[in-house]
């Protein structure tokens, strides 16, 4: 009896656990990963020194990966200017397309100075610190004194490796709204709050009071939300420090021979609607002297990947058929699913992604109900890859590859150990051979 065959693309949290939940149900999968790894921002987006938490995801991912009904293509990139196009990828006749290759575009705010050297996207810098080729090479201008725009868990990650890895003196936290509307948890700014001066933190929320008295909101809401992080504080181990600047926005980055110099931000006011703060421009201006600036405000899908796109965001049928707790992973082309960041950029952590990759499955699994499964066969999908004359990586490629990371961390007496280049890693299991 034939089987049916679901394309997979992106092999983090979500196409990992999506592509589970199709091989249980008996399809078989191709899974197309752009990188070597599979494992996606659970390998590439966890702060880097998180080494038990990253190995116990990639147990369960090598669970997933060892299933016998799911192929895994690593190091294959889709979408325009990619080893294929997702319409390439459609014409090989797989049943359904299961999208869930995260959100490969950063937002940009199209601000005065955004191409100055020491201004750089959170993403950029967490793939760079985490060792994800190609911006593992990618040379960084770290200054001493540093802004991160945002006020979420990367926020405080970047601040981290700032302070604790690149030997930045103060770095400011500028957030566009209040103190009550951080989005950071307790578990991870316990890392970072011993660097806070606590008389400059008061006098900021004394600074800030009349804008939240404006809208009725107490300020010991946002103040409590902060410091319930210090009863569990890591001790200060860097001569640094970290402070908020609420209320500002960025409005241009100045610098003097392509460097940036300073940062200039434009004050808020608070405003209420139906129970939603938002922030609006006071008109009020004012610099802040900075090496480096970096935005950490969320992701957006890629516009070149061969869907249409509409806020930063892959189109989902709003009419969906095959709906899963009431979402919509269905896009707008018959037959090709999203799911994870792909299907809403930014949101949530791995557990997310999992969740939602699963999600994703079932909508397929609801779509494939009472079609017959086309011709297509998992040995032309091999062939098709393999004509591509590049190095593609299996799973009993990365097996070796791990194998030998875990030797190499022995051998230098390390936690853990990276290969921080394709090259490296495709030398190391034996695809290429060694300059």
């Amino acid at each position: 009896m034939s089987q049916f065959l679901v394309a997979v693309i992106g092999a983090g949290p979500a196409g990992l656990f999506g592509a589970r939940e199709l091989a249980n149900n008996g399809v078989r999968v191709a899974l197309f990963n752009r990188d070597i790894k599979a494992g996606g921002l659970a390998e590439y987006g966890i702060y880097l020194e998180k080494h038990t938490m990253k190995e116990g995801l990639r147990k369960q991912f090598r669970q997933a990966l060892d299933m016998a009904n799911i192929d895994y293509y690593g190091n294959v990139s889709i979408g325009m200017g990619g080893d294929f196009t997702l319409d390439e990828i459609r014409a090989l006749g797989f049943d359904a397309v299961l999208v869930s290759a995260g959100a490969q575009g950063t937002k940009s705010l199209g601000l005065p100075g955004e191409d100055l050297k020491g201004v750089y996207h959170a993403k950029d810098v967490v793939y760079h610190y985490n060792k994800l080729p190609p911006f593992s090479q990618h040379k960084f201008h770290f200054g001493k004194r540093c802004a991160i725009i945002g006020a979420g868990n990367v926020m405080v990650d970047i601040v981290r490796f700032l302070i604790h890895h690149q030997g930045a003196e103060e770095v400011t936290a500028v957030v566009r709204r209040g103190p009550a509307e951080v989005n950071f948890t307790k578990e991870e700014m316990k890392h970072l709050i011993a660097y806070m001066d606590m008389d400059e933190f008061e006098n900021e929320m004394k600074r800030v009071k009349p804008a939240l008295d404006a809208i009725q909101q107490d300020a010991q809401i946002g103040r409590q939300k902060i410091l319930e992080a210090l009863a569990k504080a890591d001790p200060k181990v860097k001569e640094a420090k970290f402070k908020f600047d609420f209320l500002a926005s960025p409005a241009s980055m100045i610098g003097e021979n392509g460097q940036l110099t300073k940062l200039e931000v434009e004050e808020n006011i608070l405003t209420e609607r139906d129970g939603k703060t938002s922030a609006k421009g006071a008109g009020v201006k004012r610099t802040l002297e900075v090496d480096t600036v970096i935005f950490a405000i969320g992701d957006q899908v890629d516009a070149n990947f061969g869907l249409p796109t509409e806020w930063g965001e892959f189109v989902k049928n709003k009419e969906p058929k095959y709906a899963i707790e009431g979402i919509s992973y269905e896009t707008t082309t018959e037959g090709v699913f999203v799911g994870g960041w792909s299907r809403k950029a930014s949101e949530g952590l791995v557990g997310y992604a999992r969740r939602d990759g699963t999600n994703a499955a079932k909508a397929v699994l609801e779509y494939l109900k009472g079609r017959t499964p086309s011709n297509a066969g998992p040995e032309a999908v091999a062939e098709k890859v393999k004509s591509l004359n590049k190095a593609v990586v299996s799973r009993e490629d990365l097996k070796r590859l791990e194998t030998i990371e875990i030797e190499e961390a022995k051998k230098r007496g390390i936690e853990f150990f990276k290969f921080d280049s394709n090259e490296e890693m495709l030398q190391a299991m034996g695809l290429i051979e060694t300059a």
